[in-house]
């Protein structure tokens, strides 16, 4: 019945539409929305152009972007309850408060007034609703809010994708439990570098408990019914079309609505097609009449936590330098529901930053510095001047101007030029390595300023004709700056370098078996330590030799339907526990466990695990070997803040793990996060660029672009990114025809 309902709204959609009045347009404006759901925006002036994304937006995902604003402006509370006071507290903590001229600035000379169109058109689609509710906030009890042009430039989002200050409370628990020689040992720095306890720094009482409002800030919301990357680029002396193609699919949580919105903006200075968040204007990542750009995350180090000394009588004093400082304090009201009147939140600031955390017990305060502090440093932003490089000079000017979060952009032209520049604020730690929290009284732990921009690493035209990323260390062997000590495992890089390896030239099918791949590193490595460890291995079960036998001959590759790559994914899991002990276990990743297993596989270890292995797949799964299917167990869920059975979607079994270039990786075997995005851009002919965005590009339970691309997506297939206007008119369902208002 659904689907019939959906059939007759596609229909209804094809049919031309009236005219729709709106204040705030200066002339009429065109949207054309093709068969994927995605919306073609023809405007005779940019700031037309801007307030008819920012209303299609709202049509679109209006439950979405509300929540966002929410989420970034420190305002869930107010709609859902004491449980998110603690959440609030920290989006008002980190929010901008500098100069506002400077901010608008560091993004572009416009970005102000597209800012300002954009959230008109937003207001005019609320507004024009006339009091009535979407069904979303129907259940969630509450109406959408009016925005200001100061709520895309939230520093939340930025936030979110900065784990740095996180893993040295993690690193810091570490040493207490384990000690400083076991850390070194199993969880070493990259690029390698002694880590060393701070002086004055006391561990003790450094505990999870610091962050707990931090990771509430930057988790899921959840409505009760009444939370990394890869790209490449080759040359057109490696692309079957003789110019480049460029493929990029950003991993993020996976959700619905998708945290992506794909759009095509055509108006004065704009020709833009791409994807960006749907709460800010513009997009992130597509491509020009000129060039196409994308993006991975490349984890600079921008923050860190400072352990402040108060003042046993008045604790919003604290030591800095010998001297009693005392603290900055803002006070603001906070509404929330179910309360008469709101609340007092007095949100208190060191010299280094808000400060997230206090342990009144031990006189202590954490602050946290970090770059988000900083003018121009609202996430994604940046792509505003990125968006509109027609060619590398203008790109590489645009990347330096990139400062959070810390990207790595790579770019491609119609001129056939490639390039990378791993974009970002970068702070300068003169003798520490931000690897620990370290003490904010004594002054010998600040920062530097910023490393300049154009000594961030980049490449332009490499001789080899191609560059990737995956969230790998991506410092050059000689590169003379710490940007950083943790990065991910190289596992996915070095299978797309192989692929590129495979072949002299590529095509966009190519590329989209490629980002398809599951073809795991770490299994292969696992694979030769059980080769080892079987010569030297005495007696085995006849189900035991069956199961080596498979494993060793496997080819590597986590099909949903692979019974080896589910026997691999329980084995390499139960591992740890019985090679390091359960504690130190839990806490060494894959990569540490194959270097120890490359070095001198642990009989004893693997045929422990490898039995536990057997004992829970035939608990779980039955005896039958056949009936241990990865995918009967690895699966995603498209899941809607609001928690209602009817908006959600799936499960779906799925391929792959975390270390495979589709990246498929969450806990438990169930995938959390992944590509919901992939395009792979053409630049011979931009119609024949390719993409997907799962599940569907509208927010509305009730629209037929809701979850129309959860098929083509969980398939591996993709749609055409349609560019010209005769191929978007071709594809053409709806129209739409925004007109200022008499």
């Amino acid at each position: 019945m659904r689907r019939f309902v959906g059939i007759l709204l596609a229909a209804a959609l094809a049919m031309p539409a009236a005219d729709i009045p709106l204040a705030g347009l200066q002339k009429p404006v065109e949207i054309l929305r093709d068969k994927w759901g995605i919306p073609h925006i023809y405007a005779q002036t940019a700031d037309d152009l801007f307030f008819a994304q920012g209303y299609i937006a709202a049509r679109d995902r209006l439950f979405q972007i509300d929540t966002w604003r929410r989420v970034g402006t420190g305002r869930l509370a107010e709609v859902l309850g004491p449980a998110y006071v603690g959440r609030d507290r920290i989006a008002r903590l980190v929010k901008y408060r500098g100069d506002w001229e400077q901010e608008w600035n560091s993004y572009s000379p416009d970005a102000r007034q597209i800012a300002t169109a954009f959230v008109a058109g937003i207001n005019a689609y609320i507004r024009a609703l006339g009091g009535k509710r979407p069904v979303e906030f129907q259940i969630a009890g509450y109406d959408p809010g009016l925005w200001e042009p100061e709520d895309v430039c939230a520093r939340i989002a930025g936030l979110l994708m900065i784990r740095n200050f996180s893993r040295e409370v993690a690193r810091a628990q570490d040493i207490q439990r384990f000690g400083l020689d076991i850390v070194r040992k199993h969880m070493p720095a990259d690029p390698p570098v002694p880590i060393e306890i701070p002086r004055d720094l006391d561990l003790e009482g450094i505990s999870p408990a610091i962050l707990k409002d931090y990771n509430d800030a930057i988790g899921p919301v959840r409505i009760p019914d009444i939370e990394g990357s890869n790209n490449w680029v080759v040359s057109g002396a490696r692309s079957a079309t003789g110019k480049p193609l460029l493929a990029n699919d950003p991993h993020r949580p996976i959700y619905i609505p998708s945290l992506r919105k794909t759009v095509h903006l055509v108006g004065p200075g704009w020709n833009v097609i791409g994807a960006g968040e749907p709460a800010l204007p513009g997009i992130a990542l597509g491509h020009n009449e000129e060039a196409g750009f994308g993006f991975t995350i490349v984890g600079i180090d921008q923050g860190d936590i400072y352990v402040e000394k108060l003042d046993p009588q008045d604790p919003t004093r604290y030591l800095y330098k010998g001297e009693w400082r005392k603290m900055r304090v803002i006070e603001e009201e906070l509404p929330v529901k179910g309360e008469k009147r709101p609340r007092r939140l007095a949100l208190h600031y060191t010299i280094h930053g808000p400060v997230i955390a206090e342990d009144l017990g031990r006189h202590r305060a954490y602050a946290l510095r970090w770059v988000g502090s900083e003018p121009g440093t609202a996430g994604y932003l940046g792509a505003l001047r990125v968006s509109r490089a027609r060619n590398w000079a203008e790109f590489e000017s645009a990347a330096n101007q990139y400062k959070l979060p810390s990207e790595n952009l790579v770019y491609a032209d119609r001129a056939g030029n490639i390039g990378w520049v791993a974009a970002g604020l970068a702070p300068i730690r003169k003798g520490w390595s931000g690897l620990l929290p370290v003490p904010g009284h004594t002054g010998e732990y600040e920062w530097s300023g910023f490393l300049p921009a154009s000594q961030n690493p980049r490449k332009f035209n490499p001789p080899e004709g191609f560059i990737a990323t995956a969230n790998h260390n991506i410092l050059p062997p000689d590169y003379p700056h710490a940007l950083a000590y943790e990065w991910a495992a190289p596992f996915r890089f070095n299978r797309v370098v192989e692929m590129l390896g495979q072949k002299e030239k590529f095509s966009v099918a190519d590329f989209e078996a490629m980002q398809q791949d599951v073809l795991s590193h770490p299994a292969r490595l696992f694979q030769a330590a059980v080769k080892n460890w079987i010569r030297a291995q005495g007696e085995l079960s006849v189900r035991e030799e069956e199961i080596v036998s498979r494993i060793v001959r496997w080819d590597a590759r986590l099909s949903a339907d692979s019974i080896e790559a589910m026997i691999f994914e329980l084995w390499s899991a139960k591992l740890p526990a019985n090679l390091f002990g359960q504690a130190l276990g839990s806490r060494v990743d894959l990569a540490a466990t194959l270097r120890v297993l490359s070095g001198s596989p642990n009989g004893e270890a693997l045929k422990r695990s490898l039995r536990d292995t057997i004992a829970e797949l035939e608990r779980k799964m039955g005896p039958d070997m056949a009936g241990w299917t990865w995918g009967r167990v690895h699966k995603v869920a498209f899941r809607h803040p609001v928690n209602r059975a009817s908006f959600h979607r799936g499960p779906f079994s799925r391929p792959g793990d975390s270390n495979t270039v589709n990246n498929t990786g969450g806990s438990n075997f169930q995938q959390s996060s992944g590509a919901s995005y992939r395009e792979i851009l053409d630049v011979s002919d931009w119609d024949k660029s390719v993409m997907t965005n799962a599940p569907g590009e509208v927010g509305n339970p009730d629209s037929p672009h809701y979850d129309d691309l959860i098929g083509e997506w969980s398939s591996g297939r993709y749609h055409p990114m349609l560019y010209s206007r005769k191929a978007v008119e071709g594809a053409t369902v709806e129209t739409l025809r925004l007109v200022p208002r008499p």
